[in-house]
């Protein structure tokens, strides 16, 4: 049975990695309610939940890659907040970090919900926190069950 669009997504059973970044701590702590919320209401305990914090959006990467590298868990959430600023810095943070948490998931084959914020203001990311949480939370667990049931239908056994 395929996924479907806005199908109500269950994840009881899976073991979720969470890397918050710590620059910009307000809102990343918003972020992190918005990822846990989300992970509730899709019934994964909080017992399957395992939480690290980092520097920054750069180290965000490497910790993924971490978790990834143990193979115990069936997603991964990237939280963090970069914030442009006067220099070229904010460009490279955020193209770096988002490229790196992407080849971690093609790499190591696991489900990552990327929540990283990247915004002109700091309005705009308090705007936005908690419901980024959220569906980086939503769509790393909806990942999670795609790999599931593509390995399940079609993988070999």
């Amino acid at each position: 049975m395929a996924l479907q669009p806005n199908m109500k997504l269950r994840g009881a059973g899976l073991r979720v990695g969470i890397v918050v970044a710590r620059f910009n701590s307000d809102i990343c702590e918003k972020l992190l309610n918005g990822a846990k919320k989300a992970l509730q209401e899709m019934g994964v305990e909080a017992d399957d939940i395992a939480e690290v914090t980092v520097p920054g959006a750069l180290e965000i990467p490497l910790a993924l890659q971490t978790f990834a590298a143990t193979e115990s868990f069936d997603a991964l959430i990237a939280l963090g907040c970069v914030i442009k600023g006067d220099t070229y810095h904010f460009e490279v943070v955020c193209n770096e970090s988002a490229a790196g948490i992407t080849r971690v998931g093609l790499d190591l084959d696991v489900a990552i919900g990327n929540g990283v914020l990247t915004t002109f203001t700091e309005e705009q990311a308090e705007i936005r926190a908690e419901q980024k949480g959220f569906e980086a939370a939503q769509a790393a667990i909806e990942m999670a069950l795609i790999q599931e049931w593509a390995l399940n239908t079609y993988g070999d056994e």
